[in-house]
């Protein structure tokens, strides 16, 4: 019966698990994003905004609860990805991760756009000089403030991908081909940022194909390291 390396079974466990924190990151996007802003949001009518929020307050509520589990879970995800990769460049695998880092803590901040529209459109006697008109429209600028921060969040992530790609690349605990697909997902992040900020008319076109990229690299790494976590260094150097 052939033994297995105790520092393979242990590099495996520890790719399992950020693969599981990894889903986690990915489900509570999709819902924060898709399920209740995507839902919720109306940016050509802030009043349709405000009364879909106020109509559905405990849903926009765990949107951000979501959006607060989504940071906290890839935290788990980039240490543990850096304990697996760091043997292959400890300089820039400690890069990679504040590139991450700085990612989560602006996404953690512009959450708070997120929350802004519930102070406001509840604020009672404290915001009694501004008209419900303005209070609405303040409302869907947090809103509009929460997109671009989350689009400066995706900077910072963009240049960790083509970091980690480079990474995954290199290491024999994974197939060259994930480090091609996470790069091609930084270089789409990076590329439908910044065309967000510098065109948003090129963005507007761009972006479905961006973000499909992005899932091309993102969803093949999850189930990789769900499903096999890490290969064994000799079995990946013989084929």
């Amino acid at each position: 019966m052939a033994l297995v390396d105790p520092a393979l079974a242990s590099a495996r466990r520890k790719a399992r698990l950020a693969g599981g924190f990894y889903l986690i990151t990915a489900l509570t996007a999709v819902f924060a994003e898709i399920i209740v802003r995507g839902r919720l949001v109306d940016f050509s009518s802030p009043a349709a905004t405000a009364h879909n929020i106020l109509a559905s307050e405990s849903l926009y509520r765990l949107g951000f609860a979501a959006d607060l589990l989504n940071f906290a879970a890839y935290i788990v995800v980039m240490t543990l990805l850096f304990d697996l990769l760091k043997s292959v460049n400890r300089s820039i695998a400690l890069l990679a991760i504040f590139f991450s880092l700085a990612a989560q803590v602006v996404g953690g901040i512009i959450a708070l756009g997120h929350l802004a529209p519930l102070l406001l459109l509840d604020a009672g006697p404290s915001m009694a000089g501004f008209s419900n008109a303005q209070l609405q429209a303040l409302a869907l600028f947090s809103l509009r403030l929460h997109v671009q921060g989350y689009f400066v969040a995706l900077v910072f992530f963009g240049f960790y991908n083509l970091l980690l790609g480079y990474l995954f690349f290199k290491s024999p605990l994974f197939p060259k081909t994930i480090g091609m697909l996470v790069v091609i997902a930084g270089v789409a992040l990076l590329t439908n940022s910044f065309a967000h900020f510098l065109s948003p008319t090129v963005a507007h076109v761009l972006n479905p194909f961006m973000d499909g990229l992005d899932g091309l690299g993102e969803l093949p790494l999850i189930a990789w390291l769900l499903v096999i976590g890490v290969r064994s260094p000799k079995r990946f150097q013989s084929q």
